[in-house]
């Protein structure tokens, strides 16, 4: 689903990423760790079309992301790729309904089809009495509830996620890390997840180690 080779990135004259390669298979969970600093963020963001490496070739899904000009980018983002963040990003003036439902009506969707599919995800992750809830009116568990459904309102082949449990209890943390299996088995994304929590990367099909910008060689 995901090859990347030979990434590298810079801001300014410091190296972030020095030559990074990667690959991930069609629903498999690979969670990325290291330390503070070491570019985990920096190659989700290339990873997730977000940024542009210097150097290095990235496909999804067999499609050069790298050739693609800024509106085929968004496009392919918006119809591919969903994101989770540790800080959900969510619109404090729209309801969680209406939240969830942006991404489709960029998307093309229509505002009935948007709402009957953002409804049907909401209610799938336990919100359905919370639709017309604003993020103020939530519990973090919530609110990133309502980002999860945001993420896969336009059916992403590819999930990432950024320490989308790293502000939250550690029950609440708990129900997270199970609910992002219980979606790849039901639709089929491959999910990539930068954490610190060696309990969700334990759970992960495959954990990758980076340091100073390169992974560490993987032990068999």
């Amino acid at each position: 689903m995901i090859e990347a080779h030979n990434i590298e990135k810079s801001f300014g004259k410091l190296k972030v990423l020095k030559g990074i390669d990667f690959s991930a298979g069609q629903a498999e969970v690979v969670s990325i760790m290291g330390a503070s600093g070491a570019g985990k963020s920096t190659l989700l963001q290339i990873l997730g079309t977000l940024s542009r490496p210097d150097k290095g070739s990235l496909t999804i899904g067999g499609i050069d992301v790298l050739k693609l000009n800024r509106d085929k980018i968004s496009e392919f983002r918006n119809r591919y790729i969903g994101f989770v963040f540790q800080f959900h990003h969510l619109l404090p003036e729209f309801t969680s309904l209406e939240n969830v439902m942006i991404p489709a009506l960029i998307g093309g969707a229509t505002e009935k089809e948007a709402k009957a599919k953002a409804e049907a995800l909401l209610d799938d992750l336990g919100l359905g009495q919370r639709l017309k809830h604003k993020p103020s009116e939530l519990s973090g568990g919530e609110q990133q509830r309502v980002a999860i459904a945001r993420a896969l309102i336009n059916n992403p082949a590819v999930l990432f996620a950024d320490e989308p449990s790293g502000n939250l209890d550690s029950a609440t943390k708990d129900d997270l890390h199970r609910l992002f299996f219980r979606l790849r088995d039901r639709y089929g994304q491959t999910i990539i997840i930068v954490t610190h929590d060696p309990k969700l990367a334990q759970m992960c099909d495959r954990t990758l180690f980076m340091k100073d910008g390169l992974f560490l060689p993987e032990i068999a």
